[in-house]
């Protein structure tokens, strides 16, 4: 599993899903089950550098 993230894109997936999963656990917004899974696995993306959507696509952020 090789890296596909560049640095801006990590950083944006961290912020965004630490934002999401606590919207979800809070319930702040309808369907926070979704929620907070969506916001976990943009996390989790974000934490290991490596998105599994981008490989199909022949994406890659990372230099």
């Amino acid at each position: 599993m090789q890296k596909n993230m560049g640095g801006l894109d990590r950083t944006i997936r961290i912020i965004a899903g630490i934002i999401l999963v606590a919207f979800g656990i809070l319930k702040v917004l309808p369907y926070a089950t979704i929620i907070t899974i969506f916001g976990a696995f943009i996390l989790l993306t974000g934490i290991v550098g490596f998105c599994i959507l981008y490989v199909p696509l022949g994406l890659s952020t990372r230099k």
